[in-house]
């Protein structure tokens, strides 16, 4: 069989996310059988039995009872690795019976599987605990994982692999931790609601600061130029509104111009500033921004003390007020507009902290710890809120991952959406590469947001370098809410956030182009006033009097042979018929394939429309969709088949394959 034969049904399979066999549908000398002994799973595995291991009873003169098996591992030397193998590309739990007695604050722990690395913090264990290190992807085939001796010191009892489960996206509320927000704020949340776990919405930080030489579409026209598609969701920071150097660089009137005009939608984070020099500070004075920072107190040097904030009657604290209070003017402009905004105010605030020291987080916000930051974060709320009677905002808040990231989290009643930022092209890349575009969905990351608020938050990538593929996301079940690359800071994109050093083109295309992806022009005309229930229709959507066109063509097929295609439509319901393009975007390309494997394997979630379904039958015209009708779209990509082609038969499909 042909490479590029393999590729496309390896592409094919990997994206449907499916239980539905090709096999069963595609000639026998297209499919290569293997005779691989499948892993039964949930499969658990004693310590004592892993390649690499010794048996231990005891760590020297520690006893750790009651352990499975005939005794245990220790991490000190080699790695500790066993094998699975899978039929399909999926999603997998990794579990193990561990303890840790060397480190009293918790210890990282370094997983591999097929040579990809991730890493855990494993807490003081004194007796075997079960202990989740995530979930994986496993590829159809043999898999190997390890657990690494990076920093080890590290016993385990038994290691557990089970299937994922599917997550459950309904469980996420649609409705505002605020009841009074406005009717347009609770309308985009009830949206985002409905597309959540369905789609993805594309977006993108624009520059600030006078950047591409004030041409602050430059992102948005560098995407629409390369997909032909722009972002539906502007990113944009209100951190030149302060006390200290502030000044107006229009991102409000942007803001407004977005949603009012072009009826796209609004997030925003704030990199407050402070004086570095606090104490010989006097409220009201205006500083050099060299004079000013959003570091921590240990990397800036300042005196600044975020602790004061939340203490009534202090130098901060009057500090902190009147920047709530520049804030609130710039979002009371949004509001008198009728324009709702997805905020993010104290952005990644436990940083680089983790389990490390006071000060040690990126910003000052977070640099007194986690108490102190959810004490910052409802003060903020509640003068937003309750002060400024600003009901226009969907409150964002981001999180890491890290064992005690949970006690960072304000509460249900302050936050809307839990996000992450995507920064792994220069480390921590666990795509087991050294080097560009990393396209991982990350669904570690997404599993820990979900399980953080038990899937009633909608979980978003606020920030990102590479977007991840498509095909990543739909088989991790990481159904990120929006992505967001950080702005662009290169004139030409070579070497920034929008250039080939962190995106790949051909997976971003891809992206913005399928149907999975929300892009501006497909925003619903009625999503600042939508009540709510199934996916509201895309402004794409075809409308206009009710009429009906019958077209004839004739089309040569692969095998030579003329064929005349009658086709009628209706302009208000129907658009004008392309053969192979399931996903009814005008295009006829992989996403089509995928869409049609995807209905075929979960028809409840994705469905193809009435036009979708016609556009979709090139393969036996009038036998209904099938996965021949995936692979035959798809060999177009491959240049094996020409969408003109189309309709085809069986017989000239597998003539095209054998050749």
């Amino acid at each position: 069989m042909k490479n590029k034969l393999k590729k496309a049904l390896s592409l094919i399979s990997a994206v449907a996310v499916s239980a539905v066999s090709l096999s069963s549908v595609i000639p026998a000398y297209a499919v290569k059988e293997t005779k691989a002994e499948l892993t039964q799973f949930p499969y658990t595995i004693e310590g004592e039995d892993l390649e690499g291991a010794e048996l231990w009873t005891s760590i020297y003169e520690n006893q750790i009872p009651d352990y499975s098996g005939k005794g245990f591992a220790y991490l000190t030397s080699g790695a500790l690795s066993f094998k699975v193998t899978v039929e399909e590309d999926g999603m997998y739990n990794i579990s193990a019976k561990v303890a840790q007695i060397l480190d009293q604050n918790a210890r990282m722990q370094t997983i591999s599987v097929n040579g990809a690395e991730y890493s855990k913090n494993v807490p003081y264990y004194d007796k075997w605990t079960d202990f989740d290190f995530g979930t994986v992807r496993l590829k159809a085939g043999e898999n190997e994982i390890s657990f690494l001796n990076k920093y080890g010191y590290m016993a385990v009892d038994n290691v557990t692999i089970s299937v994922a489960e599917k997550k459950d996206y309904s469980l996420a509320t649609g409705a505002t931790c605020d009841a009074e927000a406005t009717p347009e704020t609770k309308s985009l949340m009830k949206y985002l609601k409905s597309i959540y776990g369905k789609h993805t919405i594309s977006g993108q930080q624009e520059i600030y600061g006078g950047g591409h030489s004030g041409n602050y579409e430059w992102e948005n026209e560098f995407l629409e130029k390369l997909t032909g598609k722009v972002p539906a969701i502007r990113g944009l920071d209100f951190m030149n509104y302060n006390p200290l150097y502030g000044w107006d660089d229009g991102s409000t009137e942007r803001a407004i111009e977005w949603v009012k005009e072009k009826n796209g939608i609004i997030t925003a984070s704030w990199h407050i500033n402070v004086p570095i020099d606090f104490d010989n500070y006097e409220i009201g004075d205006e500083l050099d921004w060299k004079k000013c920072t959003y570091q921590n107190y240990q990397a800036s040097g300042s005196t600044f003390n975020t602790a004061n904030v939340i203490k009534e009657d202090t130098k901060e604290r009057e500090y902190f007020e009147e920047a709530m209070k520049m804030l609130a003017e710039q979002l009371q402009k949004l509001q008198d507009e009728n324009v709702p905004i997805i905020f993010r105010p104290l952005h990644e605030a436990q940083g680089n902290e983790g389990n490390y020291g006071d000060g040690t987080s990126w910003f000052w916000w977070g640099d007194r710890g986690a108490e102190v930051y959810k004490e910052l974060w409802k003060l903020l709320y509640t003068t937003l809120t309750e002060k400024y009677e600003l009901h226009n905002i969907i409150w964002e808040f981001n999180s890491y991952d890290y064992s005690n990231s949970h006690t960072w989290y304000p509460g249900d009643e302050y936050v809307d959406i839990v996000a992450y930022d995507k920064y792994n092209v220069e480390n921590n890349r666990g795509d087991g590469k050294s080097s560009g575009p990393n396209l991982r969905a990350i669904s570690e990351k997404f599993d820990y947001l979900f399980k953080l608020t038990k899937g009633t938050k909608m979980v978003a990538m606020a920030e990102n370098d590479t977007v991840p593929a498509l095909e990543n996301m739909l088989i991790e079940d990481a159904n990120w809410l929006y992505f967001c690359p950080w702005y662009d800071g290169g004139e030409d994109g070579g070497t920034a956030f929008l250039g080939e050093n962190y995106q790949d083109h051909e997976e971003l295309t891809k992206m913005y182009q399928s149907e999975y992806c929300i892009t501006l022009d497909e925003l619903p005309e009625n999503l600042y006033s939508f009540d709510g229930g199934e996916e509201p229709p895309k402004t794409t959507a075809t409308t206009g009097k009710n009429t009906s066109t019958t077209t004839t063509t004739a089309k040569t097929t692969g095998s030579g042979e003329t064929k005349t295609t009658t086709t009628t439509s209706k302009t208000d319901t129907i658009k004008p018929k392309v053969l192979g393009d399931a996903n009814d975007d005008g295009n006829v390309n992989v996403s089509d394939a995928v869409l049609i494997m995807q209905s075929l394997s979960n028809p409840d979630e994705y469905k193809l429309t009435e036009q979708g379904r016609t556009n979709a039958d090139v393969v036996n015209q009038g036998d209904g969709v099938t996965a021949m009708d995936a692979l035959a779209i798809q060999l177009i990509g491959l240049n094996m088949v020409k969408a003109e082609d189309f309709p085809i038969t069986t017989e000239e499909l597998n003539e095209i394959i054998k050749n």
